[in-house]
């Protein structure tokens, strides 16, 4: 039913936890299955050089919200900002059609936490 990437991701998760002093968070929920990711994301020169997660959710909202931050790592904030959710799929080997709904939540997720970034970078 899942890749061995999303069972990877999913058994041993990367960059779990949170950065108190982010400058960029994203909040993304599903009320259909009841998954919530939070995003954070450190920038520097408009590069996202760290990002970290916490996933309420099931086994595949976690996978994508752990390779997401892989995916994110050293990419300019325009660059990171372009990944949609059939990249981040297509990175975990695919997922199940009923699962699909979770890769949307670290697009999203990302794209607030952005969002977020620059508002805080404009004020």
């Amino acid at each position: 039913m899942y890749s061995k990437e999303v069972m990877d991701h999913f058994m041993n998760p990367r960059n779990v936890g949170e950065i108190p002093d982010a400058d960029g968070v994203g909040v993304e929920g599903n009320p259909t299955c009841g998954d919530v990711m939070k995003l954070f994301i450190k920038v520097e020169d408009d590069r996202i050089v760290d990002a970290k997660f916490q996933t309420f959710g099931c086994g595949a909202a976690i996978a994508v919200s752990s390779m997401i931050t892989e995916m994110i790592k050293g990419k300019p904030l325009e660059e990171a900002e372009a990944i949609s959710k059939e990249q981040v799929a297509k990175q975990l080997g695919g997922l199940p059609p009923q699962k699909m709904h979770c890769s949307n939540l670290g697009a999203d997720a990302l794209k607030k936490a952005i969002e977020d970034y620059r508002k805080k970078a404009k004020a």
